[in-house]
This record gives C-alpha cells, sequence and structure tokens, in this order.
C-alpha cells in the first residue's frame, strides 16, 4: 500500500503549557509532572521516553482527562485546537474521547471487557458517538467493524469479531485496541507503552502497522515508551522525562546520536544491542562452572488438546516436542522464542507444576518426571523460579519478611534463622534491610523484581528458572537486574534456566542458547554464534525483528 507523504505542519495540534500535576502529600516527590511544556504536530510522531514514574504515563491521561481523583492539575494548560482541556467538562471530555484524541493502552486484557465480543466492544466506539447515524446505522458499524479489523491486519475479520479477548493471543489483542483507537478516525492517537511486553516479531508488526497508519491518515501520534530501540524505529521528535521533568527533547536523529543529558545517555546506554558478554567475563564465568550436569533434559514432550465445541473443532497442540538440552552447574542456558514456542511449558515442567507426556528429567542424577507430588517435595527447594510478574507472584497481604521466610520456615528451617537468612538476601538484592517489614506495594517494578529473586534464593537452590523476570520492566531497570543476576550467579555458582523472547537480553546473560519454535528447538550454540550466524530461519527473523536495527549509538561505538 502506497501513503501519499505531507510535511509536518507548523501550528500545533496540541501543546501543553506548563503543565504540574501534583501527587498525595507524603510521597517521595510534590509533583508527578512539574512545569512541563511541549508540542504535537499533525502528521508527526513524537515519542516520549522516560522510566517508570517519570511523568510520561501521567501526562497522556491528563490530556485524556483520564488521571485519578488524588491527581489533579494543579496548573498549566492543555491546549486542543481553540479549547483548553483542562477547563472543559467531563461531557465534553467524552465528546472528544476517541472521536478526536484515540489511546492505545498497555495491557489490552485489562483494558478490553473479557464478556463482550471484539467486534461489540469496536462497534461500542462508533455507537457512543452516534457515528453513521440513519436507518442503516447498524450495517455501516458492522461493515465498518470488519474494516477496521482488517486494517489493523488480523486474519478472517468475519470470525474474529465474534471472538472473545481471552481468545485472543496478546499482539491480536492490541490490534484491536489500535481498531477501537481509530474507529473515529481521531486526530490526535496516544499510544502508552503499546508493545512494551509482546514479543520482538510481534512488536515489529504493531510498530509498522501504529507508522503505517499514522502516515496514511495524516495524524498525530504520541508514542509513549521506556525503550530507545523502539525510538530509533518510529520517532520524528523525541521528548525525555525523569522524575516529572523534561531533561532533554529535539529531533530523533539528534537525541538519538548525540544525546546531551546524562539521564538519556543512561537509558540509550541500557539499550540491549544483542552484545554477548567479554572475552574476560566469560573466562570468569566459565572457571564457575563444571562439567557435571545439574539438568538433563532428554525427549521431553507435553502435548495439550483443545476442547471440542458446537464452533470449535478439536486441536491436538504440542507445546513441547522431543526437546532435550543439558545445564551444568554455574552455567545459565537461555531458552528463546515466542509466546506459545513452548519455553514456560518447560519451565512449568522441571517444577513439575505441569505433568509431562513422555521424556526424562535428570536432576543431579536422578529421573524426576516419574515422580508423584508427594515424592518431588523433598526436591523441590532445589528448584525455584523468578516469576514474570513480582507483584501477581507476591502476595500484598505479606510484608516481605514473611514472603522471604516462609518456604525455609516450611522446610524446617527455624524462624529466627529464616529471618536472618532474609536480611542478608535483602542486601544480596541490593534492598534495604528495612524492606523486610514494608509490603510489596511499597516498591517498584525492578525492586519487586529484586524481592522475587531473593525469595527464590531463599532455599539454596541448585537450579533457578527464571521466566521472563525482566520483559516488562524499564531498560535500564532490566539492566540492572540482569547485572545481579550475574553477579548473584557468580557468588553461589548456581545453574540458570533464563526464558525469554528477547535474543538481545539472552545474549548478554546466558552461556548458551536454544531457540524454540512450535515447541522444538530449531537452533542452539554460545550467544555470538546465533547473532553472528544464524542458521535457522526462524532465528533470522528473530534477529531481524529487534528494533533500532539500523541505530548505532555513540555510546555503544565509544
Amino acid at each position: 500500500m502506497a501513503f501519499s507523504e505531507k510535511p509536518v505542519s507548523h501550528s500545533p495540534l496540541l501543546a501543553i503549557q506548563n503543565l504540574s500535576v501534583a501527587l498525595p502529600v507524603g510521597g517521595d516527590r510534590p509533583y508527578a509532572v512539574k512545569d512541563i511544556s511541549f508540542e504535537l504536530h499533525p502528521n508527526e510522531i513524537l515519542c516520549i521516553v522516560g522510566e517508570s514514574g517519570s511523568g510520561k504515563s501521567i501526562s497522556a491521561n491528563a490530556i485524556m482527562g483520564l488521571l485519578p481523583t488524588y491527581l489533579k492539575p494543579q496548573a498549566g494548560r492543555i491546549q486542543f485546537r481553540d479549547q483548553d482541556l483542562l477547563q472543559q467538562s467531563e461531557h465534553v471530555l467524552l465528546g472528544l474521547r476517541g472521536k478526536d484524541i484515540g489511546m492505545i493502552f498497555q495491557e489490552p486484557m485489562s483494558a478490553l471487557n473479557p464478556v463482550m465480543k471484539v467486534g461489540d466492544q469496536i462497534a461500542e466506539v462508533m455507537q457512543v458517538h452516534h457515528a453513521f447515524a440513519g436507518p442503516d446505522q447498524k450495517l455501516r458499524i458492522h461493515t465498518r467493524v470488519l474494516e477496521l479489523l482488517g486494517l489493523v491486519g488480523l486474519p478472517d475479520p468475519q470470525a474474529l469479531q465474534y471472538a472473545y479477548p481471552f481468545r485472543l493471543s496478546g499482539g491480536q489483542r492490541q490490534r484491536v485496541m489500535i481498531a477501537m483507537a481509530l474507529a473515529l478516525e481521531p486526530a490526535i492517537l496516544i499510544a502508552d507503552e503499546p508493545t512494551t511486553a509482546l514479543d520482538v516479531t510481534t512488536q515489529a508488526q504493531i510498530l509498522k502497522l501504529i507508522k503505517d497508519i499514522q502516515r496514511s491518515m495524516h495524524m498525530a501520534v504520541m508514542f509513549i515508551t521506556h525503550d530507545f530501540g523502539v525510538v530509533a524505529d518510529i520517532a520524528d521528535r523525541v521528548l525525555v522525562m525523569e522524575k516529572g521533568l523534561i531533561v532533554e527533547s529535539g529531533q530523533a536523529a539528534a537525541v538519538l546520536n548525540t544525546p546531551v543529558h546524562p539521564y538519556t545517555k543512561r537509558l540509550i546506554a541500557a539499550v540491549p544491542h544483542g552484545t554477548s558478554r567479554s572475552d574476560e567475563e566469560r573466562s570468569e564465568a566459565e572457571l564457575c562452572q563444571t562439567h557435571l550436569p545439574v539438568l538433563e533434559v532428554v525427549a521431553l514432550k507435553k502435548t495439550y488438546v483443545t476442547a471440542r465445541g458446537m464452533f470449535v473443532k478439536k486441536r491436538v497442540v504440542h507445546a513441547v516436542n522431543a526437546v532435550s538440552f543439558t545445564v551444568n552447574r554455574g552455567q545459565t542456558l537461555g531458552i528463546v522464542g515466542e509466546s506459545g514456542s513452548g519455553k514456560s511449558t518447560i519451565g512449568r515442567c522441571l517444577l513439575k507444576l505441569t505433568e509431562i507426556d513422555g521424556g526424562q528429567m535428570f536432576f543431579q542424577g536422578q529421573d524426576i518426571a516419574p515422580l508423584s507430588a508427594a515424592q518431588f517435595r523433598p526436591l523441590r527447594h532445589k528448584i525455584q523460579m523468578i516469576f514474570q510478574d513480582p507483584f501477581a507472584s507476591l502476595n500484598p497481604r505479606h510484608t516481605v519478611g514473611r514472603i522471604l521466610t516462609d518456604g525455609p520456615v516450611a522446610n524446617g528451617v527455624s524462624y529466627q534463622q529464616a529471618a536472618r537468612r532474609a536480611r542478608e538476601l535483602l542486601k544480596l538484592v541490593e534492598l534495604e534491610e528495612s524492606a523486610f517489614d514494608r509490603y510489596p506495594n511499597a516498591f517498584s517494578g525492578g525492586q519487586r523484581q529484586r524481592i522475587g529473586i531473593a525469595r527464590a534464593l531463599a532455599l539454596n537452590p541448585e537450579l533457578l528458572v527464571a521466566d521472563e523476570s525482566v520483559s516488562a520492566l524499564d531498560v535500564s531497570v532490566q539492566a540492572q537486574v540482569l547485572r545481579l543476576l550475574q553477579d548473584i550467579q557468580r557468588r553461589l555458582n548456581v545453574a540458570m534456566i533464563f526464558i525469554t523472547h528477547d535474543l538481545r537480553v539472552a545474549a548478554q546473560i546466558c552461556d548458551e542458547i536454544v531457540v524454540m519454535h512450535q515447541g522444538s528447538i530449531v537452533e542452539s550454540g554460545t550467544p555470538a554464534a546465533v547473532f553472528e550466524r544464524p542458521q535457522h530461519l526462524y532465528t533470522q527473523t528473530l534477529i531481524n525483528a529487534i528494533p533500532g536495527q539500523d541505530w548505532k549509538p555513540m555510546a555503544k561505538q565509544a
């Protein structure tokens, strides 16, 4: 499809002037955003970059009038065309949302109604704004729904319109969100971290889709992200935020290649670029490794059979198909693949959270595959998992101290010993000792992941399984957690399986990588070999989908 190019207008479509949003009394800082000003022009993509807590999403929600009651703008203007949005009633804002300003939210499963078919949810946007009014309104809306589903690249729109969100993949749900946002062809599209936790191939598709639609519809896009690799792919201009302040802004090429502010330089330096560990680091890691396997997996199989119904055919899915690998003490094995490749299923099989259908799993020489839950219980403390979402996996009603001591106490360790060990672990994962008496909601995402790591280490495991443990973190926090995992492994000499969809991240921490596709291992080798000489077409596709392929930041060149 050819898109007509149109120069960026000098007259702003949206102008934020001296906007400040106060935080509740007692927080770490008085303002969520402080005295920020910027403009958004027609036909441009403005990327707002920053870590969690920088104020970028607060700014977007202020534009949409979606701030919670305890967060209210204290000063400034948000000028859209000829009106200040901060002075408008909720009724006026309801008329603007979707029609003039559309928004793609970060987590589509939370934003979509789980009990409504996706076609009905898209249609609802047009019904609320009385689009296509007239006797044939229902037919015209139905036609528009199918058109939108096709526009965002979803297969078989005629059938998919009747699907519920849980039936769709993460990338498909995000496409439905984009279709809803585009339903009334808004002048401005705000995309709030729409690709953060997606596979790199799905992310690449979504980024291309947003860029193509922006060009074809001549709309202005405000794209919120923490990843400068994404910025390199789509941005016209960049605005960098830190702790509620704008610290740098300018044309994308200038900010990407000649950053001025230290914070911008730090974010760029944290972007993973698939560079494997240095020879010195690799040699040091190899000294800690032994050739005695902690885990040996042989021809592992797991099959799922989907239920058969009136409109659904019975389907057999080979989630894990004759997979074999070995992990030695002190070694990190990376398992890489997209959602549905079977990598997380392997992790669940290793912890006996899912029953296998065939194969063997030798842990320290003992085949744990045929063991019952009762027989495996004495070994469970030796294999621990670091989960993807630390907030969901940490009990919000328990203090960090209890979270870290419950496991050891349940395994016969006295509370005094467990508490002493817990405080040592907090220091090991670089958290203050005072964290022992606090609750998970008092910590950032990166800090909660550190607590998750400490909990996994509390029982002195021989094998750690890290399942997408950094995929949803800011790139700078991600880099910190990766360094922490490397440091802990070097100190404790544990074996680790690192499950991820991002080859760049795997290259930084892993000694060996296996690439999975549709339940099977299609390629394996050292990070350098897989990156520099990928043999399988699927591996090449994963590498080509990494954002910022053509961007070589000065920080990395130096």
